[in-house]
């Protein structure tokens, strides 16, 4: 392994800031008893604190990683680490949930900005041989920034209250963006290339998506079905739009004439709405049935992403050589299983068979997702990597989405308007156990995107 200074440094910075952002998510996860307590939220208010910063990071992922080609990634993923930053600050300082929640939303977009632009930096500067490795390492440090996320959080939960998550966070930010200041070189201009980009079907998307999120949130009620079937419909014409334009922020094309991209795509999209909401669901169930404390919790929880991290790295070395298609489908199956296991824990569950199963499917997750993201980025020629990390990215934001729009649904429908706290401990259960069953439903879908997808071109 012959890597230039220029190499390394580009991939430690990435790495970074990949461990920063999940980090703060799993850490968030861990505290959600701790903030619902302060601030008196219902279980809708409480899960958009997670939903807030998907959305935003949701809207912005795909105009980034157009705006990336044309306009240079670095500029964008420095501005992104500020934005980051500066929101972790006022998430702190947040008086209400209200101001949480928006400040969670401004949180998103300063994420949306770094993720984007990060792969395809990465990609950019690392020859094809070397790309399933360096994605692999860069895929790592997302999920140590899952597994110390729990257990971490948990403590400074437990010791200075769930503020200390935002400060932490924060004190990150500024750490990765002296490195990427540092380290990053400018851009390069590009030329031949047309910097006009249509937006005209970003407001249907915005909608779309804005809908059928919050729509979610009034489930079962007429209004809630009737602002979902409005979002659906919008991001239906927003997929018609945008495969007439010239140049569109979107390429449709990417998914209709380029059968490797747009399968593995959606197996990406198919496994992040099914595994998603693992951590969320069984932060609470482990505190509010199993009794845990939140640094206890967090420690049963960091099983599955310690899997992730040990073995993402590995794997994605042996998809330089060996076709990822065959691992990607293993670990699709894997997670499929792991999740029909969780829908039947119940208070009696022994902490040992929650923990096996969550390094199962921590296992699946890393024999899935490194390969997978390998596959995307070798489907496209290097002047759409860009876009192509910014799609990858959408999809496991829109994933993350779905699944939390699932979790809300089971909510709504079984909770109402009542606390996480004030709901029996049978009725959590249920809707953990259908939650958990629709999941594992959908991941087996997955299955078929990811081994139909066909093969990498070796070059």
């Amino acid at each position: 392994m012959s890597w230039s200074k220029k190499q390394l440094s580009t991939l430690i910075t990435v790495s970074i800031t990949s461990f920063m952002g999940t980090f703060l998510i799993s850490s968030i996860n861990i505290a959600l008893p701790a903030i619902e307590n302060s601030f008196g939220l219902n279980a809708i208010s409480l899960s958009w604190i997670i939903t807030a910063f998907l959305v935003a990071t949701g809207i912005f992922l795909l105009p980034v990683g157009k705006w990336g080609d044309i306009s240079g990634n670095v500029r964008l993923f420095k501005a992104g680490l500020i934005v980051f930053t500066l929101a972790s600050v006022l998430c702190a300082v947040s008086p209400s949930g209200i101001w949480l929640i928006a400040a969670r939303f401004l949180q998103g977009v300063g994420s949306a900005f770094s993720n984007t632009t990060g792969q395809a930096i990465l990609v950019t500067n690392f020859p094809a041989r070397n790309r399933g490795q360096v994605i692999g390492i860069s895929v790592a440090s997302v999920y140590a920034g899952l597994a110390t996320g729990p257990f971490i959080g948990g403590f400074l939960t437990q010791a200075f209250g769930w503020h200390s998550l935002f400060y932490v966070a924060a004190v990150l930010g500024v750490f990765s963006t002296i490195i990427a200041f540092a380290f990053l070189e400018k851009d390069t201009a590009k030329t031949g290339i047309d910097k006009k980009v249509n937006l005209r079907g970003a407001v249907f998307f915005v909608l779309g998506l804005v809908a059928l999120v919050y729509g979610s949130s009034h489930i079962p009620s007429a209004f809630g079905w009737g602002l979902m079937s409005f979002g659906v419909a919008m991001l239906v014409l927003f997929w018609v739009i945008e495969s007439r334009l010239a140049n569109p922020m979107f390429e449709t094309r990417l998914f209709t004439r380029n059968k490797l991209f747009g399968y593995s795509n959606l197996a990406a999209l198919v496994n992040y709405t099914a595994t998603s909401a693992i951590v969320f669901f069984l932060s609470l169930y482990l505190q509010k049935i199993q009794g845990l404390p939140p640094r206890e919790a967090g420690a049963v929880i960091i099983a599955q992403p310690v899997m992730m991290a040990l073995f993402s790295p590995v794997v994605g070395k042996l998809s330089d050589k060996i076709e990822p298609r065959y691992f990607a489908t293993l670990g699709m199956a894997m997670c499929s299983m792991g999740l029909l296991a969780m829908a039947f824990f119940t208070s009696a569950t022994p902490l040992w068979v929650i923990i096996l199963v969550l390094v199962w499917e921590g296992l699946g997750f890393a024999f899935f997702s490194s390969p997978n993201m390998n596959t995307i980025m070798s489907s496209v020629d290097k002047s759409r990597y860009g876009q192509a990390s910014g799609i990858a990215s959408s999809m496991r934001i829109f994933g993350q989405i779905v699944g939390m729009t699932i979790v809300t649904f089971f909510f709504a429908f079984h909770f109402g308007s009542k606390a996480v706290t004030n709901v029996s401990d049978s009725i959590f259960l249920i809707a953990m156990k259908w939650g958990f069953v629709t999941f594992a439903l959908i991941s087996v879908v997955g299955i078929y995107f990811s081994f139909t997808r066909g093969n990498v071109e070796r070059k």
